[in-house]
């Protein structure tokens, strides 16, 4: 009877050993603002919306990590978008916005899954608007322009050695054809020491046999306190003539007590001679660590062969493709909850 409690007793302590020495958190930030939208296009009026995602994209995920002794650590984060304005899964998956399982240690962090990728990695860090508000850095990403994401990737982060750390990524094209294979291969290089930030990265797809879609950015940022400057150019340079295209983003922060504003003037530019300026205002208030209200505001002027649109990281305001020359805008009040 004894032998029997002691067993009882040890297999109801084995999930409390196992929970010790894991970590697992439930993450996530609700957005959601109400906005007006003009394309500029003819025939088209402004509209009134519902947005989610105007300063960070509405998500819900799951991280943890798994102390395996010796310095080395299991890590895996999964992470899903919604849309608060109507509950709708994120429409290009679940798990979409990241999903890895890895190890972490002395030799830096390697991740099997869908992960961002180096140019991302840069992308993110130079952008004066922080990937937050209308006319942001996530303009240069998507059909066309540069890979924000990787499926089916292996993934590499060094440790930071004095300030320097190293980013490579493999993504497997899985293709059942020789050449082209659709893999595609990244690095990234960064340098953080105290206010200032450095960066560069380059990527190359193998998406047509007639030759390899190639990506670029290059970053850099200085916090002089109340005041962060960060500059972003990114370049997608796609197999093909007459397709190249650069987006440059320089701007800044400034910062006093619970209040923020941020100015950014941004341009896109196509090889066919299509080109963009725009400006974005945005400004925020913390009444709490977790809740934020704001508001901002973005404009873009197209020359005669453009049709450029704003994004944001939850939507985007685009004139239809015939209308050439259009100047969209959009204005919003919202506000944030992370939990």
């Amino acid at each position: 009877m004894k032998m029997k409690s002691l067993a009882i007793a040890l297999l109801t302590a084995l999930p409390l050993a196992a929970h010790a020495q894991t970590s697992v958190q439930i993450y996530g930030i609700a957005d959601a603002s109400i906005g007006i939208e003009d394309t500029d296009a003819p025939g088209e009026d402004s509209r009134t919306v519902i947005s989610s995602g105007t300063q960070a994209t509405s998500r819900i995920g799951f991280r943890g990590t798994e102390d395996l002794g010796n310095g080395l650590k299991a890590l895996f984060n999964i992470e899903a978008g919604y849309a608060i304005d109507t509950g709708a899964q994120d429409a290009a998956g679940l798990f979409q916005r990241r999903a890895v399982v890895g190890l972490q240690g002395s030799f830096g962090t390697v991740t099997i899954g869908r992960e961002y990728s180096p140019v991302a990695a840069v992308a993110q860090s130079a952008d004066p608007l922080g990937h937050a508000y209308y006319g942001s850095a996530l303009t240069g990403f998507g059909a066309g322009r540069l890979t924000r994401r990787l499926s089916n990737s292996v993934n590499y982060r060094s440790n930071d050695l004095s300030g320097f750390a190293v980013l490579a990524a493999y993504s497997a094209g899985e293709r059942q054809t020789n050449d082209p294979s659709g893999s595609l291969v990244g690095v990234a290089a960064e340098y953080k020491n105290g206010p200032l930030y450095l960066g560069a990265g380059y990527q190359q797809t193998e998406r047509l046999a007639t030759g390899d879609d190639k990506e670029y950015t290059i970053g850099a940022g200085y916090n002089f306190g109340a005041v962060d400057l960060r500059a972003v150019y990114m370049e997608a340079d796609p197999t093909g003539g007459n397709n190249d295209f650069k987006y440059l983003s320089v701007g800044g922060s400034y910062t006093a007590g619970p209040n923020k504003f941020h100015l950014t003037g941004h341009q896109q530019r196509l090889e066919n001679g299509a080109r963009g300026n725009g400006i974005s205002l945005a400004y925020s208030y913390a009444l709490s660590k977790r809740t934020s209200v704001y508001t901002s505001y973005a404009h873009l002027r197209n020359n005669g062969s453009a049709t450029f649109g704003l994004v944001s990281p939850g939507g985007s305001v685009v004139p239809p493709t015939t209308a050439l020359g259009a100047d969209p805008s959009v204005f919003n009040l919202g506000v944030r909850h992370s939990f």
